[in-house]
């Protein structure tokens, strides 16, 4: 029971740190500048819906893809903790993560009509390195139990259901942390979701070591 109530606070902050709602914030502050507060709502919450889904289909069917591919699980724990040292070093630096979106996608998305499901839902909420979390998470969790899949699916429904507050109560978060505080705990999760990248990395290794 320990072991698997330690699993869900690791899963717990691997996917919310990836994920990353609070980060996601001046971005969406950004894009909806222009809205009203009906439709910040509406696309809050269609972003967290779409991307709660995202991130669940790969949770479940992830294991299908490794079998499809040929992966094999300790290369794609190495392939996953990779990407999640890229976005904790953007964290820790402040840096918008080059793995989410760019600059100019974020321009572009300023001048649409709906940005829901791109760029909030993909690649913002559920981009590349949330996808690979889960992913890896679930693999690990299997490898032991069946039980170990249900923290994951709990962190990530979580998640988004934290997602959802944040990003409707967006203009109230900015204005309570300010761009010093928002920098600050980008900068502790950076640091948080760096450990996990590295233990990702050496379970990984530790694998393909052990593989004839």
């Amino acid at each position: 029971m320990t072991e698997l109530v330690t699993f869900f606070f690791v899963a717990l902050s691997a996917v919310f740190f990836v994920v990353d709602p609070i980060g996601v914030v001046p971005i969406f502050l950004a894009i909806t500048s222009n809205d009203a507060p009906d439709k910040i709502r509406q696309m809050a919450r269609r972003a967290c819906v779409t991307g709660y889904f995202i991130l669940m289909t790969f949770a479940i069917f992830g294991g299908v893809i490794f079998k499809i591919f040929g992966i094999s699980l300790g290369a794609f724990r190495v392939a996953g903790g990779l990407l999640l040292m890229l976005t904790a070093l953007d964290m820790l630096r402040a840096k918008r993560a080059g793995t989410r979106t760019s600059p100019e996608e974020t321009e572009e998305s300023a001048r649409k009509e709906d940005v829901a499901l791109v760029p909030l839902a993909m690649p913002l909420l559920a981009g590349p390195g949330s996808i690979a979390s889960v992913m890896v998470l679930m693999s690990q969790g299997n490898t032991r139990s069946l039980l170990f899949a249900v923290p994951v699916l709990l962190a990530v429904t979580i998640t988004f259901v934290a997602a959802y507050y944040i990003l409707r109560a967006a203009s109230l978060v900015q204005r309570v942390l300010g761009q010093s505080g928002v920098a600050i705990l980008e900068r502790v999760m950076g640091l948080i979701l760096a450990a996990i990248a590295v233990q990702f990395v050496a379970d990984g290794a530790r694998d393909l070591l052990r593989t004839p």
